[in-house]
């Protein structure tokens, strides 16, 4: 029965995948229903935090598109790279895994794509190469982060041990920069040129995307609108890298319950949402941007199509694992018995099944603990969770498909050929080797 789930799951991807937009949700939702009313599987559960983070950023980041700050903010980036545009392949991952480092959240990367999408556009540069990167970044400045829900439940596994988080940060800190730099160059020149691609010259023939325009010169006024909406959205990323640096910054709560007063702590995916909404309406009140014009820009209209995306088939592939787990686990457990290497194999596939690195490290990391595998290889091995491109339907990938106008970031005719292939592949497996290599040094 697992093979015919895992066909209809394949096949609601390859078919949402060619309607394009936002065809994935809705062709999702059909699959869903045969598993949970025809093959009586559990539900799983929508990605509710995903959508809410994509809803907050989004919101903060179309109001600054409608009070001009995208626009601004584009050509301040244009300005920069203007004399060596290829670099942005290389800036862009590199700035990503940074933010993502710091803050333990890959969700900051939906601020960044749009960005990162239009800079190249106008640019003339296939905006697949630093977008499809910038995702795989974002996937291993997590497994870096010393904060990042993955890192703290590897360290809980080996707690007792020789390892702690000194010596995890030691290994992956290094090894996923490493590879994350060798991922850019795999995709530096992939493609054809934005002026000869025939997908992105087509939607500029039938107009569903209009060519770059020059910056008309801003009134004073407009200017200072733009500049002040750009700064303030920027220092509400600042705040959510400091929330995720500092946790004390986080306001604790009392809940009063059967009469004992406990306190708790807000977490960080909601403290990271009220920020970015509180943004958005900072951004309407005080630069006078358009409610209107920030529904009608393309920012939400991407937006809208991630989060539908997201919604149906996340949800999907909740249900396939929730109602397969056992077998899947089980599967995997017996297949390491047979061959070490197969372990990292193992971390990688779960992990594009379940959506999580935090995930994929509590179900199988003790697993490799109990085999007799040792915490320096199970610490090598750590990079490999990052499997989530895989099948294209993470919520990042399914973003960043959504955000390029130019349609050179796409999920591939047969599924797998999709623009995160390549760059996923090579920075995965160069940062397991390098981890690999990186603890035979650092951990006895």
């Amino acid at each position: 029965m697992i093979w015919i789930e895992l066909a209809i799951l394949l096949a609601c991807i390859v078919v949402g995948a060619r309607l394009g937009g936002m065809a994935l949700g809705p062709v999702a939702g059909i699959g869903l229903t045969v598993f949970v009313f025809v093959f009586r599987l559990p539900p799983g559960k929508p990605p509710g935090t995903v959508l809410g983070m994509i809803v907050a950023v989004v919101t903060a980041l179309a109001a600054m598109e409608a009070a001009g700050g995208l626009d601004y903010l584009v050509v301040v980036a244009e300005r920069i790279l203007r004399k060596r545009p290829q670099y942005i392949t290389f800036v862009a991952p590199v700035v990503t895994y940074v933010l993502i480092f710091a803050s333990g959240t890959q969700h900051v990367i939906y601020a960044l794509l749009p960005v990162i999408a239009e800079v190249s556009r106008k640019a003339g540069i296939r905006p697949e190469r630093p977008i499809s990167i910038s995702v795989i970044a974002a996937q291993h400045g997590l497994v870096a982060s010393p904060i990042s829900a993955a890192t703290v439940a590897l360290v809980g596994v080996l707690a007792g041990g020789n390892v702690g988080l000194p010596q995890v940060m030691m290994v992956i800190v290094p090894s996923t920069f490493l590879a994350v730099l060798i991922g850019a160059f795999s995709v530096a020149w992939k493609g054809a040129a934005l002026s000869d691609d025939p997908a992105y010259q087509e939607r500029l023939a039938s107009g569903k995307v209009q060519p770059p325009q020059a910056a008309r010169e801003l009134t004073p006024a407009e200017l200072v609108r733009a500049r002040g909406s750009t700064l303030l959205f920027l220092a509400g990323i600042v705040f959510v890298v400091l929330l995720g640096l500092f946790p004390g910054l986080r306001p604790s709560y009392s809940i009063v319950a059967q009469g004992k007063a406990n306190v708790a702590q807000v977490d960080p995916a909601a403290a990271i949402m009220i920020v970015m909404l509180a943004i958005g309406g900072l951004i309407l009140l005080v630069f006078k941007a358009s409610p209107e014009a920030a529904m009608k820009g393309g920012i939400m209209r991407g937006g809208l199509s991630a989060v539908i995306s997201i919604l149906g088939i996340s949800w999907l592939g909740s249900s396939f694992f929730a109602g397969n787990e056992t077998q899947i686990v089980g599967e995997i457990s017996s297949l390491i018995r047979q061959a070490t290497w197969i372990f990292a194999v193992g971390l990688f596939f779960l992990s594009a099944l379940l959506f999580s690195q935090a995930a994929t490290v509590v179900t199988l990391m003790p697993v490799g603990l109990t085999l007799g595998l040792s915490p320096a290889l199970l610490v090598a091995m750590y990079p490999a969770v990052n499997g989530a491109f895989f099948l294209p339907t993470y919520g990042t990938v399914l973003a960043a498909v959504a955000f390029d106008q130019t349609g050179t970031t796409r999920i591939g005719k047969y599924l797998l050929n999709h623009s995160f292939m390549r760059p996923g592949l090579v920075t995965t497996i160069s940062a397991t080797l390098l981890a690999l290599l990186f603890s035979t040094i650092t951990i006895p």
